[in-house]
């Protein structure tokens, strides 16, 4: 540190006398530098570290450096990956840390899985060609929150979701629906998921095939074979599921649906996607600037 700074860090524990010759600077020297007025680098970087502090609170105080350089660029912001990170690091902010998943789904030995048509290839050339499908759970003082999610694999986006008590089939059937009322896929569409029997129900399976949905289901206890959901999972835990106490299951319901719907679909960006929101990536325009 230098040696005025750490005058100027001690100054109210100890007489500026005594801190001066300790360091063997003068008293003058010290009253000098403290008035100098801030150099350019320091004025520039106090702006930027001020705009740090607006984007990380949009983002609920959830992007790392990453994410933060990525909104910078598209406010127009012009600045490096390093110099953001040093600047959030002096700030003291920090992103999410992700945590491990707990198992919300179980395994009927006595259904029959559909095949595996994925084969950890996640990727779709447009909306509505693969989805991914997964629960998981939100702990309040009630009890548990369970969330069904349907994820388009092309945007990342949730397209359909439901939230429940319990994990009975309807969960899943209710999370399908609103992916098939919302975007209305054309046949051929495929549905990728675990072997819960949730998704091995036969209730479930003809929901699909009424909706010209093909299932598709990774392989038993393999969380890769469903990467795009477990990914989903840890993000959806770190940025909202982790960050604070939930009193009810209605506190949490309204709480997951604003991330849903008007976080994380619309506004967060995904570094898979050029650090482009979902909506945002599916928006032609975006994909007419990344050709050109």
């Amino acid at each position: 540190m230098n040696r005025f700074r750490f005058v100027d860090a001690e100054k109210a524990r100890f007489p500026i006398s005594l801190l001066c010759r300790t360091v063997g600077v003068s008293k003058s020297g010290y009253y000098a530098w403290r008035d100098r007025p801030p150099s350019k680098r320091t004025r520039e970087d106090a702006t930027l570290t001020e705009r740090i502090v607006e984007v990380h609170k949009r983002s609920r105080e959830t992007y790392g450096y990453p994410r933060v350089h990525a909104e910078l660029r598209a406010l127009g912001v012009r600045c490096g990956r390093r110099k953001v990170a040093r600047l959030m690091r002096k700030a003291g902010i920090r992103g999410c840390v992700r945590g491990k998943k707990r198992r919300t789904t179980r395994r009927d030995p006595r259904a029959t899985p559909a095949p595996d048509l994925v084969r950890r290839n996640f990727r779709a050339t447009a909306p509505d060609r693969l989805w991914t499908a997964d629960i998981t759970y939100v702990k309040t003082d009630e009890g548990f929150l369970h969330l069904a999610f349907v994820l388009d694999v092309y945007s990342r986006r949730i397209v359909g979701w439901s939230m429940a008590s319990h994990l009975r089939t309807e969960i899943v059937v209710d999370a399908l629906e609103m992916a098939v009322w919302r975007r209305k896929p054309a046949a051929g569409l495929v549905h990728h998921s675990d072997r819960g029997t949730q998704y091995t129900a036969l209730s479930f399976g003809k929901r699909l095939e009424e909706a010209g949905i093909v299932p598709s289901m990774g392989g038993a206890g393999s969380a890769l074979d469903n990467a795009i959901s477990e990914s989903f999972v840890a993000t959806l835990k770190v940025e909202l599921v982790h960050t604070r106490r939930f009193p009810t299951r209605g506190a949490a319901r309204s709480a997951v649906f604003e991330y849903l719907e008007a976080f994380y679909n619309r506004r967060r960006l995904h570094s898979s996607l050029g650090y482009v929101s979902p909506e945002g990536y599916e928006d032609p325009r975006t994909q007419e600037v990344a050709v050109a």
